[in-house]
């Protein structure tokens, strides 16, 4: 897969108003991350409608899952936010030259 591949997947996970939400929570949280309960607590989703969103964050490389004993907590992948914020920055302002237009005569 290519990189902008990855990064246009990660992206679309995230056009999901119920995905968006539960990353910007996971943002929120930081490093330590929220059980599942605790976000579908926050966000008033359903356990099954939560754990497939949570599925398509985690295949999309944005979302990191830890068991801990009988509990599932998910963190964002800063790392990889960070990436894919990097993608969408790193030719911020560097100008574009355009093509002239070809002549319709």
């Amino acid at each position: 897969m290519t990189e902008t591949a990855r990064h246009a997947r990660a992206l679309a996970a995230l056009g999901h108003e119920a995905r968006l939400s539960i990353f910007r929570l996971l943002v929120k949280a930081g490093e330590d991350g929220l059980r599942v309960g605790d976000i579908g607590e926050h966000l008033g989703l359903a356990p099954s409608t939560l754990a497939h969103h949570l599925s398509t964050l985690v295949d999309a490389g944005l979302v990191l899952q830890e068991r801990r004993g009988r509990e599932v907590f998910n963190s964002v992948d800063f790392p990889a936010m960070r990436r894919v914020l990097g993608f969408l920055t790193s030719e911020c302002c560097a100008g574009l030259a355009m093509k002239p237009a070809e002549s319709a005569a």
